[in-house]
């Protein structure tokens, strides 16, 4: 019997009628009473998010569905486009779908898409993406006397980030997913 124990990010379950996917979700064991487990979810057919507790004693009804490796080709407008690399078919994906996820794409990356039959419902991105710095102001002589110094600098896909001040134009970095943070340089 599906219990909320087995929930997990990326999970999708049929609640109050609709598909809903698992956003983030934490356990929680009280001192006193039974453990519950507290979720953010996504209606798939609204895109709405809500916050849902689970007592540890209801059953869940948890949806089957199938995980593709995929390569992020393009964007046209609010479509994002994905293709299989294996037999070539494209998938598209709303931006609505897409939340957050959407500013870490770059031409290439692979991904893993959650399909529930044809239709695809949820993206999962890998920990760590590489990027190129395309533009990173100078340091300034003296930056390092305050300790721990950031700039902002611009990536290959547009995307802001906070990096070391030793981080110049061209050097490839990776950045955390989760956080949205710089993780580390990258050996050219």
């Amino acid at each position: 019997m599906p219990s909320p124990n087995d929930i997990k990010n990326g999970s999708v379950i049929r609640y109050s009628g609709n598909l809903w996917v698992v956003v983030s979700f934490q356990r929680v064991s009280p001192g006193k009473g039974g453990s519950f487990v507290r979720t953010r979810m996504k209606d798939l057919s609204s895109g709405k998010v809500v916050e849902n507790s689970f007592k540890a004693s209801e059953t869940i009804e948890f949806e089957d569905v199938s995980y593709l490796k995929m390569q992020y080709l393009f964007e046209t407008g609010d479509v994002y486009t994905f293709m299989n690399s294996s037999n070539y078919e494209q998938v598209e994906i709303q931006a609505t779908s897409l939340e957050d996820t959407a500013k870490y794409l770059k031409e290439g990356l692979e991904v893993t898409i959650v399909m529930h039959g044809e239709n695809p419902i949820s993206l999962t991105l890998p920990g760590k993406i590489e990027y190129e710095v395309v533009t990173a102001p100078p340091a300034v002589k003296g930056d390092t006397a305050s300790g721990n110094v950031t700039k902002e600098v611009e990536l290959e896909n547009g995307l802001l980030v906070q990096a070391p001040i030793f981080i110049k134009q061209g050097d490839r970095i990776s950045i955390n997913t989760e956080t949205g943070a710089y993780s580390e340089r990258v050996n050219k």
